[in-house]
């Protein structure tokens, strides 16, 4: 019998987590996107390719001549690198990169004279990513395996922080936003696209091991992310755009570490 969240623990969650995103780099028609949580449970259903396109054009991004195996695994609930305002040379760090469609971007507006850092804890994800981008010919990308509540990033060495929808999935979302702080330059910026709640999840949701990996149980209230964020050491923590599902809302989310 399949244990409820309440009774995992962190590592447990992880685990769980990482099996369910280890299945979805294997998709070719899949997407993990966290959209409407139809069925209130896991919003990582098997929608069409069309469904996919339709989404990520939703959100901003210009897909069109890119490879499908860049799109197909593809976890998006938004799009923060609409709100980066990136520039040439700067390095970006990536917090679930997944396929490495976001960090693909990224990499298109620091050019060569940056660089982009894409951590992941899913092996098969990181495996597609890095073949993503070597048959691509990207040469400023860096992918490596981590925790995005331990980052294996040296302190004060980053520019723009970019994540899209993870950090709901993460036991201890306190931790990321510490560790994220702590690896910005002063002066840094952090741009989420992340699920928060405006209401209570009922208990069988937030219990349920599908719900949490597929980004709604793990969610938290708004107000409750911003005051991570803050409580973190950020300032100018604010919600720049919002688009609800019902319970939960997509949000994109920008915050600043002094300087």
């Amino acid at each position: 019998m399949t244990k409820k969240v309440s009774e995992m623990s962190p590592d447990e969650i992880k685990m769980a987590v990482r099996d369910t995103y280890a299945g979805l780099a294997g998709k070719s028609d899949g997407d993990c996107g966290c959209g409407p949580p139809a069925a209130k449970s896991s919003c990582c259903g098997p929608p069409s390719e069309s469904f996919q396109e339709s989404k990520l054009k939703e959100y901003g991004y210009s897909i069109e001549g890119l490879p499908a195996s860049l799109t197909e695994s593809n976890g998006s609930c938004g799009n923060p690198l609409a709100l980066a305002s990136l520039k040439e040379g700067e390095t970006v760090l990536d917090l679930g990169s997944g396929a490495g469609l976001d960090a693909f971007f990224a990499s298109q507006k620091v050019g060569e004279s940056g660089k982009v850092i894409g951590i992941d804890m899913t092996p098969e994800m990181l495996e597609k990513a890095r073949k993503n981008i070597d048959e691509m010919g990207v040469t400023n990308i860096e992918f490596r395996q981590g925790d995005i509540e331990a980052l294996s990033v040296e302190d004060s060495t980053i520019d723009v922080i970019i994540s899209n929808c993870v950090i709901n999935l993460a036991p201890n979302k306190a931790a990321v936003f510490k560790e994220s702080y702590r690896v910005l330059k002063p002066g840094g910026r952090m741009m989420v696209s992340d699920i928060v709640l405006k209401d209570t999840l009922p208990d069988s949701v937030r219990d349920e091991v599908a719900s949490y990996t597929g980004c709604i149980g793990g969610a938290i209230p708004e107000e409750e992310y911003l005051q991570l964020m803050r409580d973190a050491g950020f300032i100018d923590v604010h919600v720049a755009e919002k688009a609800g599902y019902d319970i939960a809302v997509s949000a994109k989310i920008a915050a600043t570490k002094p300087l």
